[in-house]
């Protein structure tokens, strides 16, 4: 499971709902995102507890905790924390492809053709005046939209029959969980991120990804001179001043990365009060706003999911 730390990639999965990795970036600005936590922990459900009141909310929260003791010890260990966070992430994948297969084949068919989910998604620009195709922001016109679904649909359908399958059309909603996939993810990437469109990132469009001049020329934040430290140090190995695709594709799918682990680990070390690295129920229920969320957030969705409760 792979972590995309760039903001842009939101926009790269424009037509795919959402990346089953969390929405929001972990660590913005150097500031601890609660928001990132409950995503993971929760998944769509998250959506749900941030609109309970707090005292049914930590009951659903203890249910949770009980299916996530598998081995039934009264502890939630490392391994059952990181295998519940892929199951969360799986799952949203699974109902998020079953809602969009449904939607552009609805007669059952085991293929979905190109021509069906581009009158479905983009038929609206047939009707548009061609003059007004390019109108939108700097990269996500219409035009420019529609020819990227159309090259990530190409990748993705790996038998050239211009259809794809269920399992190519998962690979095109999200093409951030299959390693088939990655480098249309890069490239995505830099697409969004190269201002100035000669292929490859320079700092100040890898800054400019996360950090907006303000117009009175107040000085950079200490977190923004960080990451041009990062940049010069890290992120371009070869030292010409650019991150280029390769580059790229170590910053935002690094090898070896489990992100299920790397957050199990990191919930179980913000609530784990007595450094025993492993949570019981109430260590979770202690720490309910770390895995639950805030419930001033409206995420707008009503809660219907989960019968036990």
């Amino acid at each position: 499971m792979l972590i995309l730390l760039v903001s842009s990639v939101v926009c790269l999965l424009f037509n795919c709902g959402a990346s089953a990795i969390p929405k929001t970036d972990h660590y913005p600005k150097f500031e601890h995102n609660r928001e990132y936590d409950h995503e993971a922990f929760l998944g769509e459900d998250a959506k749900t507890f941030d609109q309970l009141e707090p005292e049914e909310s930590r009951r659903r929260l203890g249910i949770i905790v009980d299916k996530i003791d598998s081995d039934k010890d009264n502890f939630v260990n490392l391994a059952e924390l990181k295998a519940w966070i892929q199951y969360t992430q799986q799952r949203y994948i699974e109902d998020d492809v079953s809602r969009q297969w449904k939607q552009h084949n609805p007669n059952g068919s085991d293929l979905i053709h190109w021509e069906t989910y581009r009158k479905n998604v983009y038929g609206f620009l047939d009707e548009m005046d061609p003059k007004d195709l390019d109108q939108g922001d700097e990269h996500f016109s219409y035009k420019s939209m529609l020819t990227r679904d159309r090259r990530r649909w190409s990748v993705a359908d790996r038998d050239g029959d211009d259809q794809l399958n269920r399992t190519e059309f998962t690979e095109f909603l999200h093409p951030e969980e299959s390693p088939y996939m990655r480098d249309i993810v890069v490239q995505e990437t830099i697409e969004d991120i190269d201002k100035d469109q000669d292929g490859k990132v320079s700092v100040e469009e890898y800054i400019g990804d996360m950090y907006r001049v303000s117009e009175d020329n107040e000085e950079e934040p200490e977190w923004v001179r960080h990451e041009r430290e990062t940049f010069e140090q890290f992120r371009d190995r070869n030292k010409d001043g650019f991150m280029d695709h390769s580059e790229v594709k170590d910053w935002i799918v690094p090898a070896d990365f489990d992100h299920a682990e790397a957050e199990a680990h990191h919930l179980i070390y913000e609530a784990d009060s007595d450094a025993d690295e492993k949570l019981t129920k109430e260590e979770i229920i202690n720490k309910y706003d770390l895995f639950v969320g805030s419930q001033a957030t409206d995420f707008g969705e009503a809660l219907t999911r989960h019968d036990e409760f």
